[in-house]
């Protein structure tokens, strides 16, 4: 089924419509919100509000983006209130305890590297080399133009490359 349909069908309230969006988006959206909040449980209650949200307010999506965007745009709304609401400088550092050592700390580092960014970078970095969406999407996301998005991509990467190094970078 293709996405206007499915939308259609969304706001018609057809339940195995809903299934399928969450079905098709939920792990993406779960990517993004663990990078941006750093804990499993805040991502889980992220995607759970958003789904809430899209679900509440799918009758009036007009379509002026992909669905996908939308439900994307929800959630870095949710977990900007949410960290406003805990008034967290860093998130939480959650690691995967089954990997190996090396992993964990490459993954520690990263997390926390990632943790430091400003919210505005940390959000294009997640969005682009985490959830794997394009500039285009993204600058429609977060209400900015695409070249924005290049821009806060590349000085978010060279920020992670001093974090992780240690080294200031060129000016």
């Amino acid at each position: 089924m293709d996405q206007k349909e499915l939308v259609a069908r969304c706001q018609k309230g057809e339940s195995g419509a809903l299934n399928v969006l969450y079905q098709e988006n939920n792990r993406k959206i779960y990517a993004m919100a663990l990078r941006m909040t750093g804990s499993q449980a805040d991502a889980d209650d992220v995607v759970q509000d958003t789904f809430i949200r899209a679900f509440k307010y799918i009758k009036k999506f007009r379509g002026d983006s992909s669905v996908s965007t939308w439900l994307c745009r929800i959630a870095i709304n949710l977990t900007r209130d949410l960290a406003k609401k805990q008034k967290r400088i860093k998130p939480e550092i959650e690691v995967d305890v089954a990997a190996p050592a090396r992993d964990i700390m490459v993954q520690k580092k990263l997390e926390q590297a990632l943790g430091v960014l400003p919210e505005g970078f940390r959000e294009v970095l997640v969005m682009h080399d985490v959830v794997g969406m394009g500039h285009g999407e993204i600058a429609t996301v977060l209400g900015v133009k695409e070249g924005t998005s290049k821009s806060q991509l590349h000085k978010a990467r060279a920020r992670m490359r001093e974090i992780l190094t240690g080294k200031k970078g060129k000016s």
